[in-house]
């Protein structure tokens, strides 16, 4: 275990990450209880471990998506606000739902870009958040997509967790996604790509590597984990990207196990 991954053990305040590719059928687009369950429970057995847990969660939209029974993501930006409007009470009631089942209770925060920079909002973010956390509730942040303009909007969780992650002055972030960790090239058309175990400095070439938007449901690709990753790694929070298909896979990373590639912040 190298000493990157060994510090891992030693984090309390975590920030999870989990895209819409882990959370919904690619099939249908309809979110995938059986996996959403096993996260929640998993995030409240660490949290029952002591650790203070962040959750940043895509999904509103393809939650909205299943709810109309639509074929698939819109074109148009109004559609897919209103889609997240009805999707992100569709997925806060499922979150809730299976939080609750765990006995642990959460808390919805729906952020913009403004939030996160502007020095007043942030402040105030950071406030409510650091509020959440001591009363021993489980932050539940999305990027508020029914109103976020080009102006205000993040652009995608990834950016957004490391940007709470720098916020709350957290130890690790952890991006779930659907791909085991950033590769030496398209693992999907290149069978000789390797994954890389680790990062330690984010250079031009790295940033090569990634490519655009990732599946048709999700808005982020590897490029923009990486860009969350030079994010958090600015500000002292090591970044982990890992698959999120898997049962246990966050107290793996959390227990130092060599999986997934992680941007040591030290």
């Amino acid at each position: 275990m190298n000493v990157s991954r060994a510090r891992l053990k030693e984090a309390n305040r975590i920030v999870i990450k989990v895209g819409t590719s882990t959370l919904a059928y690619p099939q249908t687009g309809k979110l995938n209880l059986y996996r959403i369950e096993h996260l929640i429970r998993e995030i409240a057995d660490l949290h029952n471990a002591g650790k203070e847990i962040i959750f940043v969660s895509s999904g509103a939209i393809a939650a909205g998506i299943g709810k109309m029974g639509l074929p698939g993501k819109p074109d148009t930006v109004p559609e897919n606000q209103a889609l997240a409007a009805i999707g992100q009470g569709v997925l806060m009631h499922i979150y809730e739902k299976f939080f609750a089942e765990y006995g642990k209770t959460m808390a919805q925060l729906l952020l913009t870009g403004n939030d996160t920079v502007d020095e007043h909002a942030r402040e105030n973010s950071r406030t409510s958040l650091l509020a959440i956390l001591k009363m021993g509730v489980i932050p539940v942040i999305n990027e508020n997509d029914a109103v976020a303009t080009d102006e205000i909007k993040i652009g995608d969780n990834d950016n957004l967790s490391a940007m709470v992650a720098a916020m709350i002055d957290a130890e690790v972030l952890i991006i779930l996604t659907d791909i085991d960790g950033v590769y030496t090239g398209n693992p999907k058309l290149d069978s000789n790509a390797k994954l890389i175990d680790e990062i330690p400095e984010i250079t031009p070439e790295i940033e090569q590597l990634a490519g655009g938007a990732g599946t048709k449901l999700g808005t982020g690709g590897m490029y923009t984990k990486i860009q969350a990753a030079k994010i958090a790694k600015a500000a002292g929070v090591s970044t982990l990207i890992v698959k999120g298909s898997e049962s246990g896979t966050l107290r793996q990373c959390l227990q130092g196990a060599n999986i997934g590639t992680i941007f040591p912040a030290y």
